[in-house]
């Protein structure tokens, strides 16, 4: 939500969601179709049909296919992972597009101030934060039907480190879940 808000996300845009099978992915391909985007999730094979029935109106494999090599351009792209090609996105937004990534990596926060300050171009990182408006909405939007959670796994609490294995690995669909027991003793 704090990424798609900073773009200034509006209905009938053309918006690339580069991660869209994992927890922010997931999220954002829904929030961007609530706003009313045209939306391109790009993920991997196996998360093709999960990513359209989010509500994806077109759905990109990455393993078969680059993006930013096919001469389409958007209005927003979000860079929900951090393992798009930089240079390549920049590319592949429209003159006035908006580049949003979750990623703070300081390397590619100087490229970012060097492409704003050298092109119409507004690009957005670092970490988000929460407000209060914004989580009203999301518990609106979650009641109505409208977005879900995707959840890939269930760990117990004793299970932290090979629920954090797991995630690490680079190919969950959607979120993992520490589940605590709470026991009346």
């Amino acid at each position: 939500m704090h990424f798609l808000r900073r773009g200034n996300i509006q209905a009938g845009q053309e918006v690339l969601i580069y991660g869209a099978s994992g927890s922010v992915g997931t999220f954002a391909v829904q929030l961007a179709e609530c706003f009313g985007a045209e939306v391109v999730g790009v993920c991997s094979t196996d998360n093709l049909e999960m990513v359209g029935s989010l509500g994806a109106d077109r759905v990109i494999d990455y393993t078969k296919e680059d993006f930013t090599k096919s001469g389409e351009t958007y209005d927003i792209i979000f860079d929900t992972v951090g393992k798009s090609s930089f240079s390549g996105c920049i590319r592949s937004l429209k003159k006035e597009g908006i580049y949003l990534t979750t990623v703070a990596a300081p390397a590619l926060g100087v490229r970012m101030r060097w492409a704003s300050m050298t092109s119409s171009k507004k690009l957005i990182g670092g970490i988000a934060s929460v407000k209060a408006e914004d989580l009203v909405f999301l518990k609106e939007l979650i009641e109505a039907g409208k977005i879900k959670s995707v959840i890939d796994r269930r760990y117990p609490l004793e299970q932290t480190a090979e629920a954090h294995r797991y995630v690490d690995r680079g190919h969950k669909k959607g979120n993992v879940v520490i589940t605590v027991d709470h026991k009346n003793n």
